[in-house]
């Protein structure tokens, strides 16, 4: 049974979505600011967080960093429509995606468990597919570990499964609406942002330079792709 870490300081909105995850099999932890999730975390074992942007004492986007810095544990921002930027922020510094307040309990539940398929899916329960290197980029995928140079990189299950993509089709480019569709399992309406700032997240830890990148390409108008090349 997966447990589901509810973080935001509208009580109202934490026992709303208590409801809907507990009638779905859920077992849930309430917290009430980003200290109550940090602390709840360290506590126990958490699969999936929803996490208020706007909170007292350590808001979400703290938060989220905070938890990045160790964990990833795919997380869900919730956020108000006039908060457009904080939502790049949190996507930004390693959130895997938001919903937009208000919400429909559909959506959040379709969400929760495309981003529980996900992580779960990097604990190794998918047939191997050997592995696949691309200039200093290595991806064992039976064993879920990305390399740079022989070094472990940390990534959330939203990079790892985009980076999945793009190495297993080294010269092929995928654009944006391709790659949510293919990663979020979910239609691609305004999608464009959010893969946006998950590219650079990965650029920032597979690439030297990544503002001038080198496997990672971005084909203007059209899309991202790997490079092709050896070790």
């Amino acid at each position: 049974m997966y447990t589901i870490l509810i973080c935001d300081d509208d009580r109202d909105i934490v026992s709303a979505l208590d409801i809907y995850l507990t009638s779905e099999g859920y077992q849930t932890v309430k917290a009430y600011n980003g200290r109550e999730a940090l602390k709840a975390v360290e506590q126990r074992e958490i699969h999936l967080i929803l996490m208020d942007i706007m909170m007292p004492e350590l808001d979400g986007i703290r938060a989220t960093a905070k938890l990045r810095e160790e964990n990833n544990v795919p997380i869900i921002l919730l956020t108000a429509k006039s908060e457009d930027t904080d939502k790049i922020l949190g996507l930004n510094i390693g959130a895997d995606d938001y919903i937009t307040k208000p919400f429909n309990p559909l959506e959040v539940i379709a969400r929760v468990k495309s981003q529980l398929r996900r992580y779960t899916s990097l604990g190794g329960s998918e047939k191997s597919t050997g592995l696949i290197t691309v200039g200093p980029v290595s991806m064992d995928d039976s064993a879920k570990r990305v390399t740079v140079d022989g070094e472990p990189v940390a990534l959330t299950p939203i990079e790892y499964n985009i980076l999945k993509l793009l190495i297993s089709h080294p010269g092929q480019v995928f654009s944006s609406a391709q790659i949510y569709e293919q990663v979020w399992n979910d239609p691609a309406y305004g999608s464009e942002n959010t893969v946006a700032v998950h590219i650079r997240h990965l650029r920032e830890k597979i690439e030297i330079d990544p503002a001038d990148p080198r496997w990672l390409k971005v084909v203007w108008g059209l899309g991202y792709k790997m490079e092709k090349g050896g070790a």
